[in-house]
């Protein structure tokens, strides 16, 4: 056949248009000029199937004519179901008399060309669907070389669209494994159960679905914690569906702990609110005309896209446990719906997460419970003193901390306030801190003085080989006849407390003493002082000064400032106002914060000076 050397530099050109297209139809004039080029073809004619015997595209270019014809349809042809294909392409040779229009959508195009016979290749381009290539001939066409043609445009066609599949599920690869990755920060970036939830259900929505819900496993079933949809309307509709739609409840106890995501459409959706309906449609349709933002009332109901709903639903196991589930609404072409495995991944570490989060909750709960128990969990009041308290946990997933305080009346009338602080967190730091407590309290109730319960503490912990150290400071409250107060303090390495006076002046009380548990045989001396009605003493740890803003400095250095600013509040009032304020100030640190706060009401000179009659308030914790 003539033009060998023409047709061979088209197909050259047809293999490089093939090496970038993103299209299989942007193939179409680098095939069909080429090949209606070849001596005796009048007409070239292409077809794209779907399903057996869906047309879904057809193009057509006449010798003589600039313009192809472009039909796009969804066009059900049965009898054309017998022309699909096996695996390996089909060439056939048809007279144009025979073809049944029935069967053959071409027929009416290769009529109006002089062509008397159709030569056509069909083939396989993927699991979905087969296509075709034709040319109408006349007698004057070298019939084998043009089959050689077509064969040879075919290959190219079928390489084209494969390698566009496969950079396809490269691309969609790549994306999901980025969007995983991404899931895993965000859902890991929040230890509480439903905002990991909530983010389960955000993240998921555009990009692998148009709706989600997401459901926590408790013993009762399961309980509804997120919703969202593309469509807002759509959210508040899942949302309902979510609480308690009876079709939705019965799937997700009927999937009970099987691992494999399960997918659900067309029939298997009846019944259920998320099924495509005509009316459903229709409603949507008129949605669509009125407000133009294709939002339904029902999630399931074919939108403005008119792709119809599946249901994918995902058990979400981790630690060999069922923690929940989560359903998405996809509504969205067959080629876009994610694959089980992809799912599969994403509910894994969703379940992970939430795991994480039910044991961090489990785990907190635990640390406040315990912390709670090495507190006193009530204070005594006399018309005396005005006593509060005031503990913040720094970070509770670390553990237990091991500030201690304790407010203890004695036998004389006076009363022993006690702040402690372990070194570390954890349970030998708990161990340590009610040991510390517990003695102090012990011998503080029996009489003994300040300086003389730390040495035993501190006798007793070497005794015990504590391997940890720990700081305190003991101040006792002693009413005098004059109205005041001696106060008689004593530290072990602990921050000093501070005075605020009635007159809004705040003074440290200048103490020192070494740590306990690291010397066998230490003393500690007392300091004394006098201390008037309204005079409030003020104990804490080290969270308290050490919480640090962002320029560095630590709100030891205005302390005395925000103290003073809080004259003539009660203790509860300064208690808790320190606290808040810390929290506020640092940028950076964890410790925990305790504050013990005593404000001397004063007696009146003369006053019986004997032990008063002892009430409890609770310590606010």
């Amino acid at each position: 056949m003539g033009g060998d050397d023409t047709w061979s530099s088209a197909l050259h050109r047809l293999w490089q248009a093939a090496s970038r297209a993103e299209e299989v139809s942007a193939l179409a004039d680098d095939v069909y000029a080429p090949l209606l080029a070849t001596p005796g073809v009048h007409l070239v004619v292409g077809t794209r199937w779907e399903d057996r015997q869906i047309l879904r595209y057809m193009r057509a270019l006449a010798a003589g004519s600039d313009s192809p014809v472009i039909t796009a349809t969804s066009r059900s042809v049965p009898e054309a179901a017998v022309r699909e294909p096996g695996d390996e392409p089909v060439v056939t040779r048809i007279p144009v008399a025979a073809l049944d229009d029935a069967g053959w959508p071409e027929a009416e195009l290769l009529r109006r060309t002089p062509g008397a016979t159709f030569v056509v290749c069909t083939f396989r381009l993927d699991h979905r669907g087969w296509a075709s290539l034709g040319v109408g001939v006349d007698a004057s066409a070298d019939v084998a070389a043009v089959e050689g043609r077509l064969a040879q445009a075919v290959d190219v066609i079928v390489a084209c669209h494969t390698g566009i599949l496969q950079r396809g599920r490269e691309a969609r690869r790549g994306a999901d494994d980025a969007l995983l990755a991404e899931a895993s920060l965000q859902m890991d970036s929040s230890l509480d159960v439903e905002e990991t939830l909530r983010r389960v259900a955000r993240i998921a929505v555009p990009a692998v679905a148009e709706g989600a819900l997401v459901h926590l496993l408790r013993s009762e079933g399961p309980e509804f914690v997120a919703a969202t949809h593309v469509s807002v309307q759509q959210r508040r509709a899942l949302e309902e569906i979510g609480r308690g739609n009876p079709w939705l409840a019965a799937l997700l106890a009927r999937r009970g702990e099987d691992e494999d995501t399960v997918f659900l459409s067309g029939p298997e959706l009846d019944g259920s609110p998320f099924a495509d309906t005509a009316e459903a449609t229709d409603a949507s349709d008129a949605s669509d005309a009125s407000h133009g933002d294709g939002d339904g009332a029902r999630p399931g109901a074919a939108g403005g896209d008119r792709h119809s709903t599946v249901i994918s639903v995902s058990t979400l196991r981790a630690r060999g446990r069922v923690v929940g589930s989560i359903t998405f609404v996809h509504q969205r072409p067959e080629a876009r719906l994610p694959s089980s495995a992809f799912l599969r991944s994403l509910a894994t570490r969703a379940a992970l997460s939430i795991d994480n989060a039910l044991l961090y909750e489990l785990r907190r709960h635990a640390v406040l419970s315990l912390q709670e128990h090495l507190l006193p969990s009530q204070l005594p009041v006399t018309d005396q003193w005005d006593l509060s308290a005031s503990y913040e946990v720094g970070d509770p997933m670390l553990d237990v901390g091991g500030d201690f305080y304790d407010a203890v009346p004695r036998p004389d009338g006076s009363i022993a306030l006690l702040i402690g602080d372990v070194c570390g967190r954890g349970a030998e730091a708990a161990a340590l801190t009610g040991l510390a407590r517990h003695t102090l309290r012990t011998l503080l109730e029996q009489g003994t003085d300040p300086g003389t319960a730390l040495s035993r503490l501190n006798r007793a912990l070497r005794q015990e080989r504590a391997s940890r150290f720990l700081t305190a400071v003991v101040a006792t409250l002693a009413p005098q006849a004059d109205g005041t107060a001696l106060l008689t303090t004593c530290s072990a390495g602990h921050p000093s407390p501070l005075v605020l006076r009635s007159d809004g002046t705040v003074s440290e009380v200048l103490t020192g003493g070494l740590l306990l548990g690291v010397l066998d045989d230490v003393s500690y001396e007392s300091h004394e002082e006098r201390i008037g009605p309204d005079d409030t003493v003020v104990l804490f740890t080290d969270g308290l000064t050490e919480s640090r803003e962002a320029g560095g400095a630590f709100f030891e250095s205005i302390l005395p400032v925000r103290l003073a600013a809080l004259r003539g509040f009660d203790a509860a009032h300064i208690a808790e106002s320190l606290t808040q304020q810390a929290k506020a100030y640092r940028a950076s640190g964890q410790d925990d914060i305790a504050l013990l706060v005593a404000r001397w009401t004063g007696v009146p000179p003369g006053a019986d000076l004997l032990p008063q009659p002892l009430q409890l308030v609770r310590t606010a914790r």
